[in-house]
């Protein structure tokens, strides 16, 4: 979904998703309105389809301690309805025409969407108009948004298997920086805000200068800005944004703590370090190491825990990539008991080989082979595309950084392997977490 970045799911099998870019050149055309707003517009006439996109930059990151959860909040609160859409009609309005809608919040930004035929791009654009101008924020649909995130938390966090490792491990490895608490946010903060304080919220960060509009599909890029300019010229600049500046210390000394789960059986070791954010180049080269260890049933931790030695029903390696840092994180869930001591034991002696040795040539090859095979064969849908040429405008002020992704994986070499290994992946650079099931009695 984001551009070359692990996004984990918190499941019983720690899945992993990976959204990768395609290797073609994706060519756009970008300009600004007077109000700020940044329009990426991309042509692609292979279907008659049309993903109409804006991007916020804000996320859970834009929060203040005691009011946390607000920027998912919005991301339900702003299908509520507008001065022109009535309230519970947008999604029918979308269906109606053929379309599909849904948004994203991460720490770092919303993404709100429509994919439509193509024919019906002028009413995604009104209704993404509608949504910025002047959506509708009252206390009924405080009320009621508030029930939708509370029971999508206890879905999907609370009475899930391993649910809460994310929320566990950041919380220990950031002390200052907002991702020390996840998206989803507080409970108790959303019960105690007023509706005044949602009001300003919106304000303050859902307006064009702080937003890209990106286009993508079916369309024509002359008809399209001129429909662009009928629905957001009018729509007010507001106040500059300044995204948080805030810096962690450095971590020198190991972190050794334990977190309860109420929801499973089985415990699991993980270890977290604390790594630059996505747009730093040593972001990648982690990226690479995670397939190299955990990537498929060949890959160096699977074949060893899982296969050979039978100690480790789910192991793995992945860089949680951010904006302003990042988390890279291991874990391994054991089987037939075995300790979970000889399983981080395990997943170290492969870091250290990593730190120590080059890679093999085969090993690089396979890693190539994989990320070609990746960019090719993934996000080749209109919203990918959308999405990524976004991403890019805001998060690296290159909307073309999808174009020379690829090739910045292919200039990665073995030696930087070793010394990205070497730099991050370190025992007195991490956080160690026995994540242990917890009984009846809270023990």
């Amino acid at each position: 979904m984001r551009i070359t970045r692990r996004i984990f799911a918190a499941t019983a099998c720690f899945c992993l998703s990976t959204g990768f870019v395609r290797a073609q050149k994706l060519a756009f055309t970008e300009y600004n309105l007077d109000n700020g707003l940044h329009v990426i517009l991309h042509q692609d006439k292979s279907a008659p389809v049309v993903a109409v996109s804006v991007f916020y930059h804000v996320g859970s990151k834009n929060e203040e301690v005691g009011r946390t959860g607000f920027a998912h909040f919005f991301e339900h609160l702003l299908f509520e309805g507008t001065d022109n859409i009535k309230r519970g009609e947008w999604s029918k309005i979308v269906s109606a025409n053929g379309g599909q809608d849904n948004a994203t919040t991460s720490q770092d930004r919303t993404f709100y969407y429509e994919v439509f035929p193509s024919n019906q791009l002028q009413l995604g654009l009104w209704m993404e108009s509608e949504r910025m101008l002047h959506p509708v924020i009252n206390e009924q649909g405080v009320r009621t948004q508030n029930e939708v995130v509370k029971e999508e938390k206890r879905m999907r966090v609370d009475n899930q298997p391993y649910g809460h490792f994310t929320e566990e491990i950041f919380k220990r490895l950031f002390k200052e920086h907002p991702y020390r608490w996840q998206p989803i946010g507080s409970m108790e903060d959303l019960d105690a805000a007023k509706l005044e304080e949602f009001r300003d919220f919106f304000k303050k960060y859902y307006i064009p200068n702080n937003a890209v509009l990106s286009i993508a599909g079916d369309i024509d890029i002359e008809q399209t800005r001129k429909l662009v300019a009928s629905y957001f010229n009018d729509i007010p600049k507001g106040p500059a944004i300044i995204q948080p500046d805030i810096k962690e210390a450095p971590i020198t000394q190991p972190v050794i703590d334990t977190a309860y789960d109420a929801n499973i059986q089985i415990p699991a070791i993980m270890t977290a370090y604390r790594i630059p954010g996505f747009s730093s180049p040593d972001s990648k080269v982690l990226e690479m190491i995670s397939n190299y260890l955990s990537n498929g049933g060949s890959s160096k931790l699977y074949k060893k825990m899982v296969d050979d030695k039978k100690n480790s029903l789910q192991v793995g390696a992945f860089n949680y990539a951010l904006e302003d840092y990042g988390a890279y994180i291991t874990y391994a869930l054991p089987n037939n008991n075995a300790p979970l001591n000889d399983l981080l034991k395990d997943i170290d002696e492969e870091v250290t080989k990593l730190q120590t040795d080059l890679i093999s040539e085969q090993d690089y090859r396979k890693l190539l082979n994989q990320f070609e095979n990746e960019f090719v064969n993934a996000n080749t849908r209109m919203l990918g595309v959308a999405e990524n040429l976004a991403d890019g405008y805001a998060f690296y002020k290159n909307t073309g950084h999808v174009n020379g992704e690829l090739d910045e994986y292919r200039k990665i070499t073995r030696e930087q392997i070793r010394e990205v290994a070497k730099k991050y992946l370190n025992s007195n650079q991490r956080l160690v977490l026995y994540y242990l099931p917890e009984n009846k009695d809270g023990k």
